[in-house]
């Protein structure tokens, strides 16, 4: 329809200018042949994605174009934003908040879904996908991408806080795994006097992110809780919390810990426990394959387990990863959520996995056996996704999690005792929560 009504107005202007009728025809044929070449009837249709850049290499190195070969007449077009996670949520956040979103994929940390879905940005996915399709990933995976009930992400890679022991110091010392914190500061004592380490455990105790991150699972280790998301009651206050807060600072007290792991992020924890100064290190299984190298100290010299708890009962590994959404500005929904069911299977996963050591959202991609033979620990690391615990999932959760990092953080410098702190946070997390709920 669009190249005739253009053969016309071109008939028309040709007759006006007088041109003789050869040439009227060889132009007319010229127009006929230029819009019946393949690829230029009809244009493909392209799909904005915006990842970190360090993500988004795994993915142009065969994803996409595996993806396109399957699809041709769809184009993913990755968009490289910065580095930092939080920023990479400014930009998706102003976009949405100007209303003139370009991206159609929305690829998301679990931590952002429920603003994103609250704030009514996604599509809901929920009739897309079967139960019985569900069950291919892991629960807890399928659970960080609902909010409400209803689902807005599918997860495309799981991760998740590991705790990590020295093998070969324990057996030399003939002690098993430590089950419990008792266990954990026990332990860490015996081998520093021994000799056999300078640290007994490294964790995060920055204010950032990652600090709510570790302190979840000690917190859950406790048989504490931050937010109930159903009640929305506070537990921030109660005397698990200050349990879990004591055994934290205890493990600088007593030397378990440098006084300097209150200023300490991933990086600065993997180095202090790869150079071989550390017993136990709270971490994510991205350490894995790099203490593994073969110029590592710890090389083949260590082993996984989730947090350790108290009085029987185990401690949380705190759920990370990403998933695919649809923005509901999207003008190609059905073209979004085919790149989804490609991006989120098994086979693009695997690729992710192998290439990139990603951990994987789907189950049966922990036991396969050419996954294995690369990443021995992956069926361990299996049984820690699957008690794994999600960080609060609320609309409000960066604003809680900023109150909680700045109150904790006062806590663990001295700079108020717990009690104080965690009446002030949990005040503070109250007056959020209920202001949230009178807009």
């Amino acid at each position: 329809m669009f190249y005739i009504k253009l053969l016309n107005k071109t008939k028309k202007i040709l007759q006006k200018l007088k041109v003789p009728i050869g040439i009227f025809l060889a132009v007319l044929w010229g127009i006929i042949l230029l819009f019946n070449q393949p690829g230029l009837s009809q244009q493909p249709v392209v799909l904005n994605l915006l990842m970190t850049a360090p993500d988004a290499q795994p993915w142009k190195q065969g994803l996409i174009k595996d993806f396109e070969g399957k699809n041709p007449g769809i184009r993913i077009n990755i968009i490289e934003g910065p580095n930092a996670t939080n920023l990479l949520e400014d930009l998706y956040t102003s976009a949405f908040i100007l209303g003139d979103s370009p991206y159609d994929l929305v690829n998301m940390d679990v931590i952002w879904l429920p603003k994103f879905a609250a704030a009514g940005w996604l599509l809901d996915l929920s009739d897309r996908i079967t139960p019985q399709e569900l069950t291919a990933f892991s629960h807890i995976d399928v659970e960080g991408g609902r909010y409400e009930g209803k689902l807005y992400r599918i997860p495309v890679r799981s991760d998740v806080g590991v705790f990590y022991y020295r093998t070969d110091l324990l057996k030399e010392a003939q002690l098993p795994p430590p089950k419990t914190f008792t266990d954990l500061l026990k332990m860490s004592q015996t081998l520093q006097k021994q000799g056999k380490a300078n640290w007994g455990y490294i964790w995060q105790g920055r204010q950032y992110e990652g600090l709510v991150a570790m302190f979840v699972e000690v917190l859950e280790g406790f048989g504490g809780f931050w937010v109930n998301p159903q009640t929305l009651e506070v537990g921030l206050d109660q005397s698990e919390t200050l349990k879990a807060i004591a055994f934290l600072k205890d493990t600088i007290s007593r030397g378990v810990s440098p006084a300097g792991v209150t200023t300490y992020q991933e990086e600065e924890t993997r180095r202090i426990f790869q150079s071989g100064q550390a017993a136990f290190l709270r971490s994510w299984p991205y350490l894995w394959p790099l203490a593994n190298q073969p110029d590592s100290p710890i090389n083949g010299k260590i082993a996984i387990q989730p947090m350790v708890g108290s009085n029987g009962k185990p401690g949380g590994a705190c759920l990370g990863g990403w998933g695919l959404g649809i923005a509901k500005t999207s003008k190609h929904p059905e073209e979004a959520w085919k790149a989804i069911q490609y991006l989120t299977s098994e086979e693009a996963q695997r690729q992710l996995i192998l290439n990139a050591g990603f951990v994987p959202s789907r189950r049966s991609l922990f036991t396969d056996p050419q996954i294995v033979a690369k990443y021995p620990h992956y069926p361990q690391l299996l049984q820690i996704v699957q008690q794994a615990v999600l960080r609060p999932p609320i609309a409000q959760y960066a604003q809680a999690s900023d109150i909680l990092q700045r109150y904790l953080s006062a806590a663990l410098t001295n700079n108020m005792t717990p009690e104080q702190a965690m009446k002030a946070a949990a005040d503070e997390t109250r007056r959020l929560l209920a202001a949230g709920n009178k807009q």
